[in-house]
């Protein structure tokens, strides 16, 4: 299954698609928007597992949802394909890889972080992630900008945000109602539903599926929703109360339990829309960080594989390492940074399996088609917004916040920027866009120079 394939297979196992899924997970590198275009690659392109309308539609849901919609794509698709095992072993291993490599960092940043070689170390895979997410923003939006309207909404909402510092969800809600009205008004501004254009010859894995009657598990069901929404009632509740017992409510591990299961249903947008409101509480009302370590935490979780909110993984760690009580500190960390773990990512296996059902059997709704279509478009703009910022944070030692009425900019101060930076951005931007360089051959070779050119400079 490693080798992309010319026609789709009539089958797909179980154990073939956890192979998939986990390489996915290892090399899931550049935030959602790296992320989605290396499953659309891996996925639609060269395995033809699903095909591009039907990839759309899943993904135009994720983007409704809270939390890392590439892993709940990722669990989405693996429900499709295997049922509810399928959806967790999908959404697991896109997590796990990275949430181990975040653990054993946020170990050692409390350790060893003031080292030179560790920053040098890190500094040229930030470099490389420029080049990464400006690629698969590239990506996504040839997928998603089917006409100069959808260029144009993705457009406005990059104004919008980045201008005008608009909430992530506003436009959002905004995108949604201009697609609802807009397609009955003027529909051929809007595509058309995947089911509408579909042939009648299966062409994907999943297309054969349905035509052998294999995605009756995808058919709505109240019995279902209701015992869903008991099981991870429980899932999310018991583990807190079970530390109460053992900690006392009063403990650093209640309280984050607690604090990110709020913030695991307010982060529409992914870790940057959240990360002011998370970086506040955490130093001011908490203590559990330093002013500044916030953004050393993002870095971490932007050179790993993984979802960009495995930051949170790195502040529960801290907060807990801090605030031990009668654990060890180390001891204490690997359990908060564990709590944190649980209570962000429950709720992403909750919205997939409560709602996909819903949303295949609406797959041929013109409206609702053209709503997500929107948000889609919308969304592009959001992410080339988040890929503009990190690229300002990386290339530029200070960012200073400029307001002229509505108008809200982060301006970079010049005699800030860091040329080797630069350099290194501009040299892997030039080996993925014009000479097709893979991802881990761009990361690997970035780090090393960076590693030597940090420290020798």
């Amino acid at each position: 299954m490693d080798e992309p394939t010319s026609a789709a297979p009539l089958r797909v196992s179980f154990g073939e698609a956890a192979r998939v899924w986990a390489k996915i997970g290892l090399l899931s590198f550049g935030g959602p928007a790296g992320q989605i275009a290396l499953m659309h690659k891996e996925l639609v392109d060269d395995r033809k597992w699903i095909d591009e309308g039907r990839f759309l539609h899943a993904l135009n849901y994720c983007m409704l949802l809270p939390g890392p919609e590439a892993q709940q794509l990722a669990t989405y698709i693996g429900w499709l394909m295997h049922k509810t095992r399928g959806g967790l072993v999908a959404g697991l291993l896109f997590v796990l890889p990275g949430a181990l490599i975040i653990l054993a960092l946020s170990a050692l940043y409390v350790t060893f972080h003031d080292l030179p070689a560790v920053a040098a170390l890190f500094f040229g895979l930030k470099a490389a992630v420029v080049a990464v997410v400006f690629e698969a923003v590239q990506r996504v939006a040839k997928r998603a900008l089917k006409n100069r309207f959808m260029v144009g909404i993705a457009a406005a909402a990059f104004v919008a945000i980045f201008v005008f510092g608009v909430s992530f969800p506003l436009i959002i809600v905004a995108a949604g109602v201009l697609g609802l009205v807009g397609s009955s008004i003027a529909p051929t501004l809007f595509p058309a539903p995947a089911i509408v254009n579909e042939g009648a010859h299966a062409t994907t894995v999943i297309d054969a599926m349905e035509r052998r009657g294999e995605l009756a598990h995808t058919k709505p069901s109240r019995a279902r929703t209701l015992t869903i929404l008991g099981a991870f009632a429980l899932l999310w509740v018991v583990p807190l109360e079970a530390l109460a017992l053992a900690f006392g409510r009063r403990s650093v591990f209640v309280e984050e339990g607690v604090f990110f299961s709020k913030a695991a249903v307010v982060t529409f947008g992914g870790a940057y829309s959240v990360l002011a409101f998370i970086a506040q509480r955490a130093v001011e009302q908490f203590g559990w960080l330093e002013p500044g370590e916030m953004i050393d935490g993002l870095g971490l979780a932007e050179t790993t594989p993984g979802p960009l909110i495995l930051v949170v993984q790195f502040v529960g760690f801290l907060g807990a390492y801090r605030h031990p009580g009668t654990l060890s500190p180390l001891a204490a960390g690997v359990l908060g940074s564990s709590v944190t773990l649980w209570v962000t990512f429950v709720p992403c296996f909750l919205w997939i399996f409560l709602g996909a059902p819903y949303i295949e059997a609406l797959r041929g709704n013109r409206r609702l088609h053209a709503a997500l279509s929107t948000i889609t478009a919308s969304v592009v703009g959001v992410i080339a917004n988040l890929a503009l910022w990190f690229a300002l944070h990386v290339i530029f030692r200070t960012l200073e916040p400029m307001s002229l009425g509505p108008v809200h900019l982060l301006v970079p101060v010049i005699r800030t920027l860091d040329p080797l930076a630069l350099g290194l951005a501009v040299a892997a931007t030039v080996a993925m866009l014009r000479f097709h360089v893979s991802l881990p051959k761009t990361l690997g070779a970035c780090t090393l120079l960076g590693f030597v050119l940090r420290l020798a400079f």
